[in-house]
C-alpha cells in the first residue's frame, strides 16, 4: 500500500508529506485511532516511504510517498526487513515486557544493515508495562541517528503521559482501507460462497473449511518470515538455556502475529456483513465499504431483513471476543459462522 491508499486519511497524511519535504520529519510519533489495522498501514507506508529504492517524485525533490514495488518496500510490507522492527504484546498477560524492550533497545543501536532510516513500530504502546516504559524513555527521547519510532494505540488514555509527551501526534480515522488484491480475491471468494447457503449446515460448513484454509496460509507465512529472522537462524552453537528463551520468544511472535492478521481476516469478514446491513435498510450505495461486492451483498440481503443483518455484526463482534480468551479457534469460528444468518 503507498499514501494513495488512504483517501479517509488526507489530513494526519498531508501532514506527514510536508514534514517529510521539509526535512522536518520528527523522530517519534504516536499514531492513534480507533482501529489499530489501519494505524499499522500507516506506519508501514511510511516506513516503506523512507526507505524505497524507486520512489516517485512529482515535482519535489524529496520521497512523498513509496513505490510499493520494489525489494524494499515488499520487505516492509511482509514484515521481514531487518532495519523494520515490530514490537507488540507477547506475554500471557498480553503487556510489552521491560525484557521485549531490553531485547529492542540492543537492536536499535546498531547501524542499519541496508536501510536509509532505521524503522521501530510499537503495536498497541498502551499495552507498555511501566518498567518497560521507564527504560524505553531516553531512547525516545535521543534516538540514534536515522532511526524514528512509531507508537501506535487505540487506547492512548491507557498510556503513560512521559511516553505521550516526547511524541508527535497524529490522529486517523478509523475508516476502511483499500483491500490489498489477495484479500480482495478471497473476500470475493467467501462473499459468493454464501450464495445459496441460507440455513444448510454443509454449505456453512464449506465456508468454515473458507476461512480456516486462508487462516492456515497466513500463519504458514508468519511462521517463515518470522523463524527467517530469528536469531536462531543466525547461530548454530549455542547454550540449551539461551536457545530454549529464544525459541519460547519466536513462538510468542508468531502466535502475537497470527492474532491480529486473524482478527483482521475476521475484520473483513465485519465489514462485508456491515455492507449487507447497509442494504437492507437500502441504505445509499455509496456507503458501502466494498462496491464490487455488491451483487453478492444484495443477495444475502434479499434473504434476510435488517433485524437479523444485525444480528450478524452481533455475532462476529461475539467470535472476536471470544477468540481473545483461551477458547479454541476452530470451534469459536464454528459456533460463530453457524450462528450467522446468510
Amino acid at each position: 500500500m503507498s499514501f494513495a491508499d488512504f483517501p479517509d486519511q488526507q489530513h494526519p497524511i498531508s501532514l506527514l508529506q510536508r514534514s517529510l519535504e521539509k526535512g522536518r520529519l520528527g523522530h517519534a510519533y504516536l499514531f492513534t485511532g480507533a482501529e489499530l489495522p489501519v494505524l499499522e498501514a500507516v506506519a508501514s507506508t511510511l516506513a516503506k516511504t523512507l526507505n524505497c529504492e524507486k520512489p516517485p517524485k512529482v515535482g519535489v525533490s524529496v520521497p512523498l510517498d513509496c513505490c510499493d514495488i520494489c525489494r524494499s518496500c515488499r520487505q516492509i510490507q511482509e514484515r521481514v526487513h531487518p532495519d523494520i522492527q515490530w514490537v507488540r504484546p507477547e506475554s500471557k498477560s498480553r503487556v510489552i515486557t521491560v525484557d521485549q524492550i531490553r531485547n529492542l533497545l540492543q537492536i536499535v543501536h546498531l547501524k542499519p544493515t541496508e536501510a536509509a532510516c532505521k524503522v521501530i513500530v510499537i503495536v498497541a504502546a498502551d499495552r507498555l508495562n511501566v518498567e518497560g516504559a521507564n527504560a524505553f524513555l531516553k531512547t525516545l527521547e535521543e534516538p540514534p541517528p536515522r532511526t524514528v519510532f512509531i507508537l501506535l494505540s487505540a487506547e492512548p488514555q491507557q498510556m503513560l503521559e512521559t511516553i505521550i509527551s516526547r511524541c508527535l501526534r497524529l490522529t486517523f480515522a478509523g475508516g476502511d482501507l483499500s483491500l490489498a488484491p489477495e484479500d480482495q480475491a478471497w473476500l470475493e471468494s467467501f462473499a459468493t460462497a454464501t450464495d445459496g447457503s441460507g440455513g444448510g449446515l454443509l454449505p456453512r460448513y464449506k465456508l468454515l473449511g473458507t476461512i480456516l484454509a486462508r487462516l492456515a496460509e497466513l500463519k504458514a507465512h508468519i511462521e517463515k518470515g518470522l523463524t527467517a529472522r530469528s536469531p536462531l537462524q543466525k547461530y548454530d552453537d549455542i547454550e540449551a538455556k539461551l536457545q530454549d528463551k529464544w525459541e519460547s520468544e519466536l513462538n510468542a511472535a508468531i502466535e502475537a502475529e497470527y492474532r491480529q492478521q486473524r482478527s483482521e481476516l475476521l475484520r473483513l469478514v465485519q465489514t462485508w456483513l456491515r455492507d449487507v446491513w447497509l442494504i437492507t435498510h437500502r441504505m445509499p450505495t455509496d456507503l458501502l465499504s466494498f462496491p464490487v461486492l455488491q451483487p453478492a451483498s444484495a443477495k444475502v440481503a434479499a434473504r434476510i431483513d435488517g433485524s437479523a443483518a444485525m444480528e450478524n455484526l452481533r455475532t462476529m463482534e461475539q467470535t472476536q471476543r471470544l477468540l481473545r480468551t483461551n477458547v479454541q479457534e476452530a470451534l469459536a469460528l464454528e459456533v460463530g459462522l453457524l450462528k450467522l444468518k446468510l
